[in-house]
């Protein structure tokens, strides 16, 4: 008895990302991944601070755990727009730092 053997695919990428990413190196693009950066940095700053608590509340739920995590992660997406603490300024400048066409406002 012969083995069938069957065709296997040619795969070279993934169908749902495009082969021409070029357009995604863009300083702004690098400045929108610095503050969502930030604001992820300081959401776990936020969490590590509601974990220091002393003691239980009386009220303290999931439910209202939950509702507290995500005030906590539009608080830090504020923060990171409105009143930067320079993370995301700093990783900008670093990631472009060998890359001409990532720094200052060019492009």
């Amino acid at each position: 008895m012969s083995a069938i053997s069957t065709p296997q695919p040619t795969v070279t990428g993934s169908p749902s990302v495009a082969s021409d990413t070029s357009r995604l190196a863009t300083k702004e693009n690098l400045d929108k991944a610095a503050a969502q950066f930030e604001a992820l940095f300081i959401n776990q700053m936020l969490k590590s601070a509601r974990a220091a608590k002393l003691g239980d509340g009386l009220f303290d739920s999931e439910a209202l755990d939950q509702f507290r995590d995500m005030q906590d992660a539009k608080l830090s997406e504020t923060i990171a727009v409105h009143t930067p603490m320079g993370i995301g300024k700093a990783l900008a400048a670093f990631l472009a730092q060998n890359r001409p066409d990532l720094k200052g406002g060019a492009k």
